[in-house]
């Protein structure tokens, strides 16, 4: 290697001692340029947001499910914790098929003729004896009973229903004893109005020959005709 002349060793010591001052200076500016790129990126997601690919609609970043027609969307979920060992544990959600609601509809109905059934009989002895005050024919006097036990039952089904579907509990007593939980398509509690909406959906999901109700044995999130009606879902706790 050829000997450096004077000259030029005082220029290369020179040229160090300067980049050696310009180091803590563009050490700021990579600084500043990072925090610039960091806020760049933190108001790009939080002004984000996802659209549906079923309906369109326009949905916030962290959301999972569509607001308008509860569709699995493609965002990522808002947390995702991990196991012991590093591993991503699995989040699917779990919905009440026809067979577990089947059941809870007959605990219902069991619960319900228990109230019904004591307020039937006394209807029947305080309306038969008004029918033979007045001379009412028997089969005058059975249509009336009928039709208010008819009338009272329906007022039971759906008070018993609506006001438990919407409380604190999102459930019938025959749904808790199971663990299921009736929400809207966001995971949230659901109204009084909506309950009884799904209620009364039901008689739809009835006259269709029941198929309304055994449709939630094989759609994608075990939704009964009434629930597609309402905009809910049964979820398994």
């Amino acid at each position: 290697m050829p000997p450096v002349r004077p000259g030029c060793a005082a220029w290369l010591c020179t040229d160090q001692s300067s980049a050696q001052r310009m180091r803590p200076g563009a050490r700021d500016s990579s600084r500043f340029t990072a925090s610039i790129r960091a806020a760049i990126f933190t108001r790009i997601m939080t002004e984000a947001c996802l659209f549906c690919s079923k309906c369109g609609a326009q949905n916030a970043a962290a959301a999972q499910f569509c607001t308008r027609c509860g569709a699995l969307l493609g965002g990522v979920p808002q947390a995702i914790t991990t196991g012991p060992l590093g591993i991503i544990p699995a989040t699917s959600e779990r919905y009440g098929g026809f067979w577990i609601r089947f059941v809870a509809f007959m605990i219902d109905l069991i619960l319900k003729g228990i109230i019904v059934l004591p307020v039937s009989l006394f209807m029947f002895l305080i309306i038969g004896a008004a029918g033979r005050a007045v001379s009412m024919p028997f089969v005058g006097v059975r249509l009336v009973i009928l039709i208010i036990r008819g009338v009272f039952s329906a007022l039971v089904s759906w008070i018993y229903e609506a006001a438990l579907e919407s409380s604190s509990y999102q459930a019938t007593l025959g749904k808790m004893a199971l663990g299921l939980k009736v929400t809207d398509l966001a995971g949230n509690r659901i109204s009084f109005a909506r309950a009884t909406g799904r209620h009364f959906a039901k008689y739809v999901s009835g006259m269709i020959f029941f198929i309304g109700y055994i449709m939630a044995g094989f759609t994608e999130r075990k939704q009964a005709l009434h629930d597609m009606i309402a905009g809910t879902l049964v979820r398994r706790s």
